[in-house]
């Protein structure tokens, strides 16, 4: 059935038919299933390997994954059958970013932080399997992230991930877990799961992870959780430094001004 509608201007515009409408939209989804399966963990695929994943015939799979080629939301791996995410896709990512309205306005309490602290403060959010940075501020300079300098970060081995797990269902991390796998960055990397449901109840216990050279040695942080309008934690600030001038002493001292500050940025987007 063929639906007609007025647009703006008052003239009478003609749809496409419900049927073609619902077909372009699940031939979209299609096309989600397959981009989906690009993780940190799995860069490079076949189109054997999206088959499995998504449970559609490789005839179709290899039909998409042509498609999304041409537009450059696919690359192939040089002469190999094996496909990665594409240039335009760190477009669209740097765009989304670019746009959001929310590190501007976390911003003030951001700079006043590093401007008590001295040291390195890092506003992340989450983008559905890692932390993703936003803003960085550092003496003497504010870098909102742009299309250039896109930084991402672990969940499991950071202090603004576990800060940002802490508060998420338990089905989330174990689904991190298995997805993203587990992997050691330094020797104090938890790479157990059990370890770290166990780190994550202490982060919801006293309001604030710690990266205890866990992510890169010689680096500490600490990070509290950040919560939108209804009260869900879906971003994350720290503070990080050198090993040396993070001593256990001076983190404890620093929780409750991260604490403070990830309060402001909530209070600031509400």
């Amino acid at each position: 059935m063929t639906e007609k509608h007025e647009n703006v201007s008052g003239d009478s515009e003609i749809q496409a038919p419900a049927e073609t409408r619902e077909a372009g939209a699940k031939s979209l989804r299609k096309m989600a299933l397959v981009l989906d399966c690009f993780t940190r963990l799995h860069p490079s695929l076949t189109v054997a390997d999206l088959s499995e994943r998504t449970g559609m015939p490789r005839t179709t799979v290899h039909r998409i994954v042509a498609s999304l080629r041409e537009v450059g939301m696919l690359d192939q791996d040089g002469r190999r059958q094996n496909y990665r995410l594409g240039l335009k896709m760190f477009h669209y990512g740097s765009s989304v970013i670019a746009s959001l309205d929310t590190p501007r306005r976390a911003h003030p309490h951001i700079a006043k932080l590093q401007l008590v602290t001295g040291e390195i403060i890092h506003f992340h959010m989450f983008d559905g399997s890692q932390m993703v940075c936003v803003e960085r501020e550092e003496m003497g300079t504010s870098r909102l992230t742009t299309l250039t300098t896109i930084e991402a970060a672990p969940t499991y081995c950071t202090s603004v991930g576990k800060a940002f797990l802490a508060f998420q269902d338990e089905s989330l991390v174990r689904r991190i877990a298995a997805e993203e796998g587990l992997r050691s960055y330094t020797p104090k990397t938890i790479t157990n799961l059990k370890a770290l449901l166990e780190e994550l109840a202490l982060v919801r216990d006293r309001g604030y992870a710690i990266d205890d050279e866990e992510n890169q040695l010689g680096v500490r942080c600490i990070g509290a959780p950040v919560r939108d309008a209804a009260g869900r934690v879906f971003a994350s600030v720290s503070v990080s430094g050198p090993a040396e001038r993070m001593p256990d002493a001076r983190l404890t001292g620093l929780a409750p001004l991260v604490i403070q500050t990830a309060a402001d940025i909530s209070d600031a987007l509400s």
